[in-house]
């Protein structure tokens, strides 16, 4: 087998192949020892080139959102009240309250850009932990392979890593405070018959977590479309057409 066929067929797996032909193909790549000299990629560096793919759509996922207004200033991500709550806004808008309702609900989403920095390194790890075959049947696989992938190894470890990290975050973002404080006021109003839990916290994580799939899966499309699209020197020979 010529040394480049690995490559130009590597690539033509990532980008089009179907389930089966996945199945069929990759253990015969996996089998090539082409060498990494000349127009060659051994399997190390090709599993390591998926690997670094992977790294690098997770990570642009979480800076798309661990930033200012990754949350507030974007209209699909952007948090208000939970939804028991939210009779509350209109209530305390009607009161001439329109400010305090506007400041919780700011610091809300300051508060998820901020915890949503801890998702990096447990990606990462799932990452290190994906053999070779496994990373190739990942981005020859077809539809939101990937995003399933870490949504399935990842997601508990998010919400237990997230729950303490994002009642920090809001703490530190006044949104403990602004909200319990609406709450507070709206539960004191005489015509308040139900009470609403001023707790944040699981609210946030909920949403917080969604939105972090939701850019994985973004990434994982961009993967898929642009394989050759890559940042560094070996992503470029991996997916080199």
């Amino acid at each position: 087998m010529k040394k480049n066929y690995f490559l130009a067929f590597f690539a033509l797996l990532l980008v089009s192949a179907t389930t089966v032909q996945a199945q069929i193909k990759i253990p015969k790549v996996l089998n090539n020892k082409s060498s990494a000299s000349g127009n060659g990629v051994s399997e190390g560096e090709a599993g390591q080139g998926v690997k670094e793919a992977l790294t690098q759509g997770v990570v642009n996922a979480v800076l798309n959102l661990n930033k200012t207004d990754g949350f507030f200033g974007n209209q699909m991500y952007k948090m208000f009240l939970p939804e028991d709550a939210q009779k509350i806004e209109k209530t305390l808008r009607g009161i001439g309250l329109g400010g305090e309702v506007d400041k919780a609900i700011l610091a809300i989403n300051r508060g998820a850009e901020e915890a949503v920095g801890f998702a990096k390194p447990i990606f990462i790890d799932a990452i290190k932990e994906i053999t070779i075959t496994d990373a190739l049947k990942l981005v020859t696989g077809k539809g939101n392979t990937i995003t399933e992938f870490f949504q399935n190894k990842t997601s508990s470890k998010l919400i237990e890593a997230f729950s303490p990290s994002v009642k920090t975050s809001l703490d530190n973002a006044n949104a403990t405070k602004y909200y319990a404080d609406i709450v507070t006021t709206y539960n004191k109003l005489p015509t308040t018959l139900k009470k609403v839990n001023p707790d944040l916290t699981s609210f946030v994580v909920g949403k917080t977590v969604a939105a972090l799939f939701d850019q994985v899966a973004k990434e994982e499309a961009n993967i898929r479309a642009n394989p050759g699209a890559q940042a560094s020197d070996l992503l470029k020979k991996v997916f080199a057409k």
